[in-house]
């Protein structure tokens, strides 16, 4: 009797195309190394399962090439992360929810020795019931039954136990792998074997970084409500007129803020997604960053120069608090980024999971969980700023008690991000709703902060800086300002700062406004400075030399209001991974000097000494009713027209143009130097 189910070898084209493209696509895998390439692989897995089926169902056969497909790409994705793999290889397995200690689960959450062979060994266990699965439905094809129809019926039911297990496998397999890009490790670690001690009397650091909070949301920049120790900040120390952020949302600033250096140079130009949302569903989220950011990148870089592992280096205690938001695992923790300590989450507070960790040394523990913020399938975070402040403050009371060295303290509150909530004494309170409550409760444990910062008797030997990582979402204010977070109009990038520093050494006047252009970027070498951090035995200023820092100190412009984004050193204003706009200060008297302009007398011109120029290549409309018109070519002078309203590109062409090549020029150097590599340095490496 015939068998049921025919075993095909022979040579027919399309069963041989789809082996091919098997082969091309493992072959892709290991020339492109992308986490992307590896997850078209699984898919093309999926589609040959499917094939499988069909050629089962409808013509009553088995396809050897099919299976050879299926192989090839299978067993390429299991020597892939084998070889290139970021963590032990257990996949959606290898879960952070409930935290863990390396030293612990060496084996399965990946144990900073894991070799080749722990990886081999975790990625192959992950696709075993699909390798078990396929050999059973290949032997089986090929034996005869007496009776065909149990043979038809034994092939179709494994052919479903192979489609269920490649489903399976999809939902879990691995997707933590190295970054693609070219690393800076001898660099990184040169620059802070070199860093000196810090010199007895050197100043605290309290860095303060507010989440989604406006221009407008301060009552010293304007809001209608009170916000007394914010502005205690910036009315005993310097206030800032022109700050901004380094890009309009959350995670790319934060890489400003800790690196000095624009988010493209460390593929970090988006939002960064929690790589441990393990099946919720198809462990969607450990793929986005990948795709994102680029190159497999999951974070902010190991061998970035944190300002934190410039401190810490210094001998300082560096500790942070709140909201991470720069990488969940492995080289992308905080503790492994120069941090001491970290309390806080890993992930925003809208993302799923969202739970809060006591951190050293890169391993973790959750010590408020998903459970204590959800009540009645609700989200619940109305402790948080409690929960930060108590953690921050014990932390400080320690260093300052306990210790004879200064602190780096960074706290990174969640708020005012969406969804907005306040403890229960604050609810209500402002009258004006949650967003303003929120603030204000923000605000009170400033004050407390600061209380106990004088009763240490450290207030004054403390530098304050207090900012935005972006501007509002949904809520908040900007004043005038065009935008909000996510656009580059000064309403997203243009935020309040503050710094106060009562011990200055009379660098500047306490309840100064410091009316010239500042940003994020330019905070890594201005702490450096004002600390009095040096190098290789005493060289000050003392600046990572084996790669571009993007930031300029602040110093001319702290003491002096001095000017310092000039055209050679521009603020730039990008969003993934494209340069939006440019901005910078020029005198007066340089455009007056132009032929085309000396007889302009326009009061922007005669009333200011220096003007400062904005200008978009091209920029999508912020009114939603015209969202598929741009504006393109828009030059804007901001020393006038902080709105944005009007192009002035028609009445300055030549500066417009040099603008617009300035930009040209600015991603031509990007692209070919992404990371700011000094080549000099690596060359005699």
């Amino acid at each position: 009797m015939k068998k049921g189910i025919i075993f095909d070898k022979s040579k027919k084209i399309f069963p041989i195309i789809v082996m091919a493209i098997g082969i091309v696509l493992a072959l892709a895998l290991f020339i492109m190394r992308l986490n992307l390439v590896a997850v078209v692989n699984v898919a093309y897995m999926c589609i040959v399962v499917a094939l499988t089926i069909l050629g089962i169902l409808f013509f009553k056969k088995l396809y050897l090439w099919n299976f050879i497909g299926y192989g090839v790409s299978g067993l390429a994705i299991v020597l892939y992360y084998a070889i290139w793999g970021a963590d032990a290889g257990f996949g959606a397995f290898s879960s952070g929810k409930a935290g863990w200690s390396s030293a612990a689960n060496a084996l399965f959450a990946g144990a900073k020795d894991y070799n080749f062979f722990v990886r081999l060994g975790g990625n192959l266990l992950l696709i075993l019931p699909c390798i078990i699965a396929i050999l059973a439905l290949f032997f089986v094809g090929k034996k005869q039954f007496a009776k065909k129809g149990v043979h038809f019926a034994v092939t179709s039911l494994l052919s479903l136990v192979l489609a269920g297990t490649t489903i399976f496998y999809v939902l879990t397999m691995n997707l933590r792998s190295q970054p693609n890009v070219d690393r800076l490790w001898d660099g990184h670690d040169d620059y802070l074997d070199g860093v000196d001690k810090a010199k007895e009397g050197s100043p605290n650091v309290l860095f303060i970084l507010m989440d989604d909070m406006g221009w407008g949301d301060t009552s010293l920049n304007g809001a209608i409500y009170d916000t007394p120790n914010m502005d205690r900040i910036g009315e005993e120390g310097l206030n800032f007129d022109n700050f901004y952020s380094s890009y309009s949302v959350c995670s790319p600033a934060r890489f400003s803020l800790m690196t000095g250096r624009y988010p493209f140079r460390g593929y970090a130009d988006n939002v960064m997604y929690p790589t441990i949302d393990t099946l919720s569903p198809f462990a969607s989220t450990r793929l986005f960053n990948s795709i994102e950011m680029g190159a497999n990148c999951d974070g902010m870089l190991g061998d970035e120069i944190t300002i934190a592992e410039v401190f810490q280096n210094a001998g300082y205690n560096t500790g942070a608090f709140g909201k991470w938001h720069l990488g969940d695992y492995g080289e992308y923790l905080p503790t492994n980024q120069g941090f001491d300590y970290f309390y806080g989450s890993h992930h925003v507070n809208d993302m799923t999971p969202f739970y809060h960790v006591s951190e050293e040394n890169g391993e973790y523990e959750i010590v408020h969980g998903t459970d204590e913020m959800f009540v009645d399938g609700k989200k619940d975070q109305s402790k948080l700023t409690e929960w930060i402040n108590k953690e921050m403050t014990d932390w400080i009371t320690d260093k300052v008690t306990n210790s004879d060295e200064p602190f780096f303290a960074y706290y990174a509150s969640p708020w005012p991000h969406a969804p907005v909530f306040a403890g229960d004494e604050f609810d209500g309170e402002s009258g004006m709703g949650t967003y303003v409550d929120c603030l204000t409760e923000v605000d009170y444990y400033l004050g407390q902060l600061f209380n106990t910062l004088e009763e240490l008797g450290v207030m004054d030997d403390t530098i304050i800086v207090f900012t935005s990582d972006n501007g509002p979402a949904l809520e908040g204010s900007v004043n005038e300002l065009r935008g909000g977070k996510y656009l580059a109009y000064e309403g997203g990038q243009k935020v309040p700062c503050m710094i106060r520093w009562g011990n200055n050494n009379g660098l500047w006047k306490a309840g100064s406004t410091v009316k010239n252009s500042a940003t994020l970027v330019d905070m890594f070498p201005t702490l450096i400075e004002l600390c009095g951090i040096t190098g290789d035995g005493g060289k000050e200023n003392y600046l990572p030399f084996d790669r571009d820092i993007d930031g300029v100190s602040m110093l001319p412009l702290l003491t002096n209001d001095e000017v310092i984004h000039t055209p050679e050193h521009p603020i730039l204003h990008m969003k993934r991974e494209k340069l939006k706009a440019i901005q910078y200060t020029v005198s007066t008297e340089s455009i007056l000097s132009r032929e085309e302009y000396a007889n302009y007398e326009y009061p922007v011109l005669t009333d200011n000494e220096f003007i400062t120029f904005k200008y978009f290549q091209k920029i999508q409309n912020d009114n939603s009713a015209f969202f598929d018109k741009f504006r393109k070519n828009w030059l804007h002078i901001l020393s006038d027209d902080i709105g944005e309203n009007y192009n002035r590109a028609v009445t300055y062409p030549t500066v417009a143009e040099e603008m617009n090549e300035k930009m040209n020029e600015i991603m031509k150097n990007f692209k070919e130097n992404r990371r700011g590599i000094n080549e000099e340095y690596y060359n005699n490496k």
